[in-house]
């Protein structure tokens, strides 16, 4: 039954916030603002989605939001030199994949806990977006480059077309793949793992490379939606990240996250923050909640790891 009530609170509470919201706003439930959300949102979710496989493994990743800032760049700059859209978006995927290789080889090779090897990162990404682009915009991008998050096919936003592929193929690879069993066995015991044979080293390296893949991705989009490459972009991010994963049933502690609760937990981050600028509350409230709901949703697992014990 608390496994259950884990499971479904998460979904409980984004029904409960959705009904709130359109009876406390005549502007929430329009086909304009609905799409809003999901444009605003599937950076997040993207990037949530990938933070699953890192924390379910017993790890994290603080430098997503540079990523972020990195691969857009990156992506832009393609563009600004006239290669296709498809090009940007491989050479952002791949520039991503090899900053979150770097991270796990870090932690793995030099043995450095997460939390420092992937802070570290993030200043050194940030610092070398900055380098890049000195610190300034690249912008004169192409048109068809905006329809990648701007756009629209038979009325549904373009960016929801990748995060239903992302989530199907991660949600596909966590439950039949090695990856996948590997990072819950991972997170849930460490040394038991490497006792049954797993190569922890090289599925750590593969769980961050995926993680940093889709930075990438989300990184992309994001430029698509500024239809700029800008070098602060993500800035934050991580936070909001991270609590998303947890507050869809996520555990800091390792061994469990869902891709549908990822889901779920962005889309409640996105309908907060979408209903406290409609209804007019500070956007510094809103960093408040977001962090108020993050020690909320931690205090509940750690409660439930407390009762099964």
């Amino acid at each position: 039954m608390r496994d259950l009530l884990k499971k479904f609170l998460p979904f409980a509470t984004l029904i409960a916030l959705f009904i709130g919201l359109t009876i406390a706003s005549p502007y929430f439930l329009t086909v304009g603002n609905l799409s809003s959300v999901i444009r605003q949102t599937t950076v997040i979710t993207i990037m949530a989605i990938g933070m699953t496989v890192v924390i379910a493994s017993g790890a994290i990743d603080l430098s997503v939001g540079s990523m972020v800032g990195l691969t857009g760049v990156c992506g832009a700059m393609l563009i600004s030199n006239h290669q296709p859209t498809v090009v940007a978006l491989l050479g952002a995927i791949l520039v991503g994949a090899i900053c979150g290789t770097v991270n796990g080889t870090a932690i793995v090779l030099l043995r450095i806990p997460p939390f420092i090897a992937t802070l570290g990162a993030l200043g050194i990404y940030r610092g070398l977006t900055l380098l890049i682009t000195g610190g300034i915009p690249i912008a004169n991008l192409t048109h068809n480059f905006g329809v990648l998050a701007n756009g629209d096919v038979f009325g549904i936003p373009v960016p929801l077309f990748f995060l239903v592929a992302v989530a199907i193929a991660i949600h596909l690879t966590l439950r039949f793949t090695k990856l996948g069993r590997y990072a819950y066995a991972i997170g849930s015991n460490v040394e038991a793992a490497r006792c049954s044979g797993i190569r922890i080293g090289l599925f750590i390296g593969l769980i961050y490379a995926l993680n940093g893949a889709l930075a990438g991705m989300a990184g992309m989009i994001e430029a698509a939606r500024l239809v700029t490459g800008q070098p602060t972009a993500g800035d934050g991010y991580e936070l909001r990240v991270i609590a998303a994963v947890v507050i869809g049933g996520g555990s800091l502690n390792g061994g469990q996250g869902t891709v549908i609760g990822t889901v779920i937990g962005s889309m409640i981050m996105g309908l907060l923050s979408n209903g406290c600028n409609l209804l007019g509350i500070s956007p510094f409230l809103q960093q408040v909640i977001i962090g108020a709901v993050i020690v909320m949703a931690v205090s509940f697992d750690e409660f439930q790891r407390r009762r099964m014990a």
